[in-house]
């Protein structure tokens, strides 16, 4: 069971807020284009044909994010789009909110088909590109603008940086709501994001509004390739990414195939340990080193003659622990996977306050893991209580305290059902 299955139900007031400020806008955008009509249609056209081809090819990005980078910045070259080969263009905020949304709609039609949910990033487009559009278009139709020269350049790039920086933070806060993971990690994730493909989309929406002011609208396919390359080559690397994790979760199955460890075990450690991870505040890399260890604590234990009953290492002496940890490290290393990544292990059965944040994760999450699984109703409950007890010197306070949060907004079982 997910923990966005547990805390299903009435959405949370921020979410709601959130949703509902892009469906007022998003009304209104779609009520005053229809009553005022449309201006520059073809260049209306052009925009939303663009915006919409980069809904298309919307994916899933590194840590679950959802990218659309071609769409992003053709929304926004749109929303920054003064002059047409040298031509002022009059459309306006409501007119840019109505383009940009209907061809996302368009464009999320497959998404929506496949079941994916599109909610939340439509809620953010039309967010965003409303901010940018209101920076701009006021102010450009005033004829504020003229004679800045350089000026201008920079004009648009102050507002594409504004604009990325409220978008991380929208983005931040609907995670925040949905999963109730703590907002400044978060938000630190999502603007280190932003200083990757997001520099690159503020760059492209840039180009694109002064290049399509120069020279019209045959500068947008010609400025949208480099953005298209870059998001091929941004998709192999998440595919090389998810082969990887792939591989190394197939090596932490070995002990259940060899019936060392119950089925599922490393799998439910390595879930509840990112979490855990998360509701302390650690980075995407630091998770992402957490989530390999946890998935690979207890691969030392093939080294073993006997197996130890049902896996469960936490009961061992320390000494023991020590031995299977080492070896474990010493298998991780083996397979090149990183070295933190084996170092954490090595370093599970340490005393605790010499040990790194994660392996005092993975030690505390296995131990609960190991300790309700066969417990019965009241399993999960006693295991912590024992955790409790544990903090003297085996487990760190402050884990096992994060332990019972997650543990508490999620349903309490949510290790055990797997």
């Amino acid at each position: 069971m997910s923990a966005a299955a547990c805390t299903a139900g009435k959405p949370p007031l921020l979410l709601t807020l959130v949703h509902t400020c892009a469906a007022v806008l998003a009304a209104a955008c779609l009520l005053g284009t229809l009553w005022h009509g449309l201006d520059e249609r073809g260049t209306a056209l052009a925009f939303g044909v663009l915006v919409a081809v980069g809904e298309l090819t919307r994916w899933t990005g590194a840590e679950g994010r959802e990218a659309a980078p071609l769409g992003a910045a053709a929304a926004l070259s749109y929303a920054l789009l003064g002059e047409d080969a040298g031509q002022p263009t009059h459309h306006g905020v409501l007119q840019v909110g109505a383009v940009v949304l209907a061809a996302s709609l368009l464009g999320s039609v497959p998404h929506i088909a496949r079941g994916r949910p599109v909610l939340d990033h439509l809620a953010r487009r039309v967010l965003t590109v409303g901010f940018a559009a209101v920076c701009f278009q006021p102010l450009y139709n005033q004829g504020t603008f003229q004679g800045w020269g350089p000026g201008y350049a920079l004009l648009l790039l102050a507002i594409l940086v504004l604009t990325a920086l409220c978008d991380a933070l929208l983005a931040a806060a609907l995670a925040h709501s949905r999963t109730r993971w703590p907002l400044g990690p978060l938000l630190r994730d999502e603007l280190r994001a932003t200083l990757g493909i997001g520099s690159a989309v503020c760059a492209t929406g840039a180009v694109m509004a002064l290049a399509v002011a120069v020279v019209g609208l045959w500068a947008l396919p010609l400025f949208s390739l480099p953005l298209l390359l870059t998001q091929m080559s941004l998709r192999r690397h998440a595919a090389v990414r998810t082969t990887y994790r792939q591989t190394i979760a197939s090596l932490a199955r070995a002990t259940e195939i060899a019936g060392y460890t119950p089925a599922g075990h490393a799998r439910r450690v390595a879930a509840l340990s990112r979490e855990v991870g998360r509701d302390l505040g650690l980075s995407e890399a630091e998770l992402t080193v957490l989530e390999y260890a946890a998935l690979m604590h207890d691969i030392g234990q093939l080294s073993l003659v006997d197996p130890v009953p049902a896996g469960a290492t936490a009961e061992l002496p320390v000494e023991e622990q020590r031995r299977i940890a080492l070896l474990g490290g010493a298998v991780v290393r083996q397979t090149g996977v990183h070295p933190q990544v084996a170092m954490v292990v090595e370093r599970l059965a340490d005393p605790c306050p010499e040990q790194p944040v994660a392996a005092r994760i993975v030690r505390a999450v296995n131990a609960y893991e190991e300790k309700a699984r066969d417990a019965g109703p009241g399993g999960p409950l006693k295991a912590l209580e024992e955790l409790r007890l544990g903090t003297a010197g085996d487990y760190a306070p402050e884990v096992v305290g994060s332990l019972a949060r997650v543990l508490s907004r999620d349903c309490l079982t949510w290790p055990v059902v797997g």
